[in-house]
């Protein structure tokens, strides 16, 4: 996984990702404004850029991130961030606030979904919040789904898609070819993503699920859903 990972590390910019992040984000920010807590922890936090906002606006906030791509932990540093290339379980520490973003729920299947949420529950501190966002239905059927080619300036990337309603699986497979010299190297690899219902979110924690609010950010329907969940 940490290959595909790493590679997806050089398209993310390619794929829109730089778009939608800062309307993703704004949910987490203005949930956050209503909370205190000084101490915060972001799973998968890719290239470090919701981290960096958050060393901004809490500069007293003791805040992490951690991705299990070695290229994602690099590209934080390099910010200044502190990061580090660890599983989510074996981090030590204990926070007050614990963020996912942009569907990194959505990546775990059931067994580790299961291992993912009762670690979350074991790295929060009493009272302490776990915000996330998942991909709705919607999302992966009609949005998400598709093939496409997209280039830069001195790479380009093709993308295959596919939503599979019975096994609820989303697959996505991409090649990219970079250009070295007067040749182009090709990679190759691919991602799957998970569908799951709410309420199948929910029975996999302790936790409260003390908010939901519904994401449009491509049309009206709802592609994603932004939970607040409190461990009591």
């Amino acid at each position: 996984m940490s290959n595909a990972l790493d590679l997806y590390a050089k398209v993310e910019d390619l794929l829109g990702v730089n778009e939608v992040t800062p309307v993703l984000n704004e949910y987490y920010y203005e949930t956050l404004e209503q909370m205190t807590f000084k101490s915060l922890l972001d799973i998968g936090c890719g290239s470090g850029g919701f981290l960096e906002q958050i060393s901004k606006l809490y500069p007293n906030v003791q805040a992490k991130g951690i991705d299990l791509s070695p290229v994602m932990i690099e590209m934080t540093k390099k910010k200044g961030l502190n990061a580090e290339c660890i599983d989510l379980c074996k981090v030590e520490e204990k926070y007050e606030v614990i963020t996912a973003i942009f569907d990194m729920v959505n990546y775990l299947d059931e067994k580790n979904i299961k291992r993912f949420f009762r670690c979350v529950e074991e790295r929060l501190e009493k009272g302490g919040h776990f915000i996330c966002d998942i991909n709705t239905l919607y999302a992966f059927k009609v949005i998400a789904a598709g093939s496409f080619i997209k280039d830069g300036d001195d790479r380009f990337i093709t993308i295959d898609s596919d939503y599979v309603e019975d096994d609820g699986e989303y697959f996505m497979d991409f090649t990219l070819f970079e250009k070295v010299g007067e040749c182009f190297k090709k990679s190759q690899d691919s991602i799957t993503q998970y569908f799951y219902t709410l309420p199948e979110i929910q029975k996999f924690t302790k936790m409260r699920l003390v908010s939901r609010k519904s994401i449009s950010i491509y049309s009206h329907e709802a592609e994603k859903y932004f939970l607040v969940f409190r461990k009591m």
